[in-house]
């Protein structure tokens, strides 16, 4: 659009001073009369542009004429470039919009506060991937993303954890959350509150119907209240420390990522590692049967006494005399 086209002028300029007009013809991807007409139109609006023709010359702003077009602190700009670098814009398909927005927040900003805001973006790096998660499933948020800014309903097909097969599930988005490295659709099912992990919806289509949310509920008071159920565990919960052998850590890891809250800690040549767990009930630390020698719990006295319980009644069992597990 031309408008775009006269802002990154005018930023340009702002921030370079002299330009030849071929090299902003280059760099806007128009032709060198189309600048001149640009020019033209910037001058016609009260902005004080002209251009110098011969080897040296160029199209250059007045001296001492410069627009704020942010109006940003040094200390704003600091922390717009480190919300920058968190990265969830290129899970969204925004890298290059960023990149744009980006560069005319600089050639914007006043300069005593253009160092900082360089040097932000060369010494702070976010990344909210947790360690030692293994390969992360690649994640299409295109029509998750439809779905939320159309204010349309969704027909997934979901796969829960533990579960070989998908479900089929129509909702109601609110919006998409991005936490710890992890993308979630927040929706109403049936009007109650409802949190679906992205990497695993195995297909999401766009319904024609509007989406229902209940009146004066909004993304982040549905959030707060999947947060705290999801954080707020029973009374009865337990909490586990158990030691795993390192060469089946990553199947560990794989298997019980709902239930960790302590990554691994590994240094690379025990053995052994640490990890702590968080179940429900203490009868759901049975999971862990599943990988016979390779995991021993360590702490606390009735989970590893709940283990035996189970390995007792499984032994019982296939000596022909289960007894009665209640």
């Amino acid at each position: 659009m031309k408008s775009d086209r006269l802002l990154s002028i005018l930023l340009l300029l702002q921030t370079r001073g002299r330009v030849p007009a071929h090299e902003l013809a280059d760099r806007l991807e128009v032709s060198v009369r189309t600048i001149y007409r640009d020019i033209e139109a910037l001058s016609a609006s009260g902005v004080p542009v002209y251009a110098e023709r011969g080897r040296h010359g160029g199209i250059e702003l007045l001296a001492g004429f410069r627009t704020d077009v942010t109006g940003l602190t040094a200390d704003e700009s600091r922390a717009l470039f480190i919300l920058a670098a968190q990265g969830a814009h290129a899970a969204l398909g925004l890298d290059a919009a960023l990149g744009s927005a980006l560069r005319k927040v600089m050639a914007a900003l006043p300069a005593p506060h253009r160092p900082a805001a360089e040097v932000t973006s060369r010494r702070i790096l976010v990344d909210a991937t947790r360690w030692r998660t293994g390969p992360q499933q690649a994640v299409d948020l295109e029509v998750l993303q439809d779905a939320v800014f159309l204010d349309r309903r969704l027909k997934l097909r979901y796969r829960h954890s533990g579960e070989r097969e998908p479900r089929t599930y129509t909702v109601d988005p609110y919006g998409l959350v991005a936490k710890a490295g992890v993308w979630y659709l927040v929706a109403d099912r049936r009007g109650a509150p409802r949190l679906f992990r992205a990497d695993r919806v195995r297909s999401a289509r766009l319904l024609d119907d509007p989406v229902r949310r209940r009146p004066g509920v909004e993304l982040a008071d549905v959030w707060e209240v999947l947060r705290r159920q999801v954080e707020e565990r029973p009374e009865d919960g337990i909490d586990v420390t158990v030691r795993i052998r390192r060469e089946r850590l990553d199947m560990f890891q794989r298997m019980a990522v709902a239930q960790l809250t302590e990554l691994p800690d590994d240094d690379g040549e025990s053995e052994w590692v640490t990890a702590r767990l968080s179940y429900p009930v203490l009868r759901a630390v049975r999971q862990l049967l599943a990988f016979s020698d390779q995991v021993e719990i360590l702490d606390p006295p009735e989970a590893r006494a709940e283990l035996l319980r189970a390995v007792g009644s499984v032994t019982a069992l296939y000596q022909g005399d289960a007894p009665s597990d209640g």
